[in-house]
């Protein structure tokens, strides 16, 4: 009687552990899939760019030096978008992706400006209707950043309380990164201004 006492306690144990698991793995796919969508919107970001530097050139000729800026931050942020996509919840590839997104969104606030300066391309369809996709996609990338980031505090959650804490170090469950965007100013989405 006491030997099948014992096998039932073990078999929970067992049980209660192989629980614990699962839902660490659950909680990592979650915040790969959260991950996966804003993979959907900045790659989505980065095709407007060229379409953006292309309208602008005819306009901007004496600007160049900025469009080859936003040319090479968009490059960057592909890069780093590359790395992450790679291995998201990684502390240097977030690090990175959150960086080279920082420098975007900095020369296009550059490039915006300068758009209040030329009326002819503030007043042009193509680059109007561009400036709302990329706006838009902003506020698509904040929501898919929020719920990526939801999903890794949950995460993280999981792996740091005990008993899960046991599990999550004996199998290599690794804490995730956050995406974080350091500069308040970085934060806020391009204006766009047609008047």
């Amino acid at each position: 009687m006491g030997l099948i006492i014992f096998l039932v306690v073990v078999v929970l144990i067992v049980l209660y552990f192989v629980a614990i698991y699962n839902g660490l793995v659950t909680s990592r796919n979650s915040y790969k899939n959260a991950f996966a969508q804003i993979d959907v919107q900045l790659t989505r970001r980065h095709d407007l760019i060229p379409n953006l530097v292309e309208t602008a050139k005819g306009y901007l000729a004496h600007e160049r030096g900025t469009l080859e800026a936003v040319v090479q931050a968009r490059n960057a942020a592909v890069n780093g978008l590359a790395g992450a996509k790679a291995n998201p919840g990684d502390p240097a590839a977030m690090q990175q992706l959150a960086s080279s997104e920082n420098a975007l969104t900095q020369t296009l606030g550059h490039l915006f400006a300068l758009q209040e300066a030329y009326p002819d391309l503030k007043a042009n369809q193509t680059m109007m209707q561009l400036s709302e996709e990329l706006t838009s996609t902003e506020n698509r990338v904040a929501f898919a950043r929020q719920a990526y980031n939801d999903s890794v505090l949950t995460y993280n959650n999981k792996r740091e309380v005990f008993p899960s804490s046991f599990v999550a170090n004996s199998f290599g469950f690794a804490a995730a990164e956050p995406l974080k965007i350091e500069d308040p100013a970085v934060r806020e989405v391009p204006k766009v201004s047609f008047s």
